[in-house]
């Protein structure tokens, strides 16, 4: 069996930027090993380069209770969802910051909330075949306590509606198909799937 080929065997050709905006696009002319000991033909691939991020589902063990957020996404409209997604907070990683300085920020930003601690779930890739992009996921311990209301920054034109929600309730919602974005989603299921050594560490007598 051959071996996985490596960064050595990634072969840039060319690199332009296409597109510099708020967010950049870079083209990259290239070719790659591939498991057979060959090299693949000459390709172009196009990046969309937005930076990374750090997104937090805030949970209240006490009250088993989850602060979550619903804002409109210009992609979900267009990708033919519903553009008013059910999200946990989230927000780029800016530079000289941590992805814990982001989770904890935006916490307060969209959704009012002071997280008392972070356990990190799982970095991972939001789309690897077209952006660099990584998520960094955490479970926030937060008070759900008079949660609620609209939230986000103004010069942003962010319009968030805070609510809190049930561990059942949620559950259902996403056993129905409503969570519909990636990072929810992934850190909602491995609550589930994690939910009693969760309690065993967090939940105050």
């Amino acid at each position: 069996m051959n071996s996985t080929p490596g960064p050595r065997d990634i072969d840039i050709l060319e690199k332009t930027t296409v597109f510099q905006g708020y967010f950049r696009v870079d083209a990259y002319t290239l070719r790659h090993g591939r498991f057979d000991g060959g090299w693949t033909g000459t390709m172009r691939r196009e990046l969309f380069e937005r930076g990374h991020a750090a997104a937090v589902l805030l949970y209240d063990p006490v009250r088993g209770a989850f602060v979550m957020c619903e804002q409109f996404r210009v992609g979900a409209h267009f990708g033919g969802m519903n553009p008013w997604q059910l999200e946990i907070v989230a927000g780029i990683i800016e530079d000289g910051e941590t992805p814990e300085d982001v989770g904890r920020r935006e916490a307060e930003e969209e959704a009012g909330r002071t997280v008392t601690d972070l356990w990190p779930i799982q970095r991972y890739l939001a789309s690897p075949g077209a952006t660099t992009e990584t998520i960094q996921l955490y479970l926030g311990r937060v008070s759900a306590e008079g949660a609620g209301g609209i939230f986000g920054v103004p010069s942003e034109n962010e319009h968030i509606r805070v609510s809190v929600m049930s561990e059942a309730e949620l559950k259902t919602v996403m056993e129905a198909g409503g969570l519909e974005n990636g990072a929810t989603l992934i850190a909602v299921q491995w609550f589930f799937l994690n939910r009693e050594r969760i309690l065993q560490k967090w939940k105050t007598p």
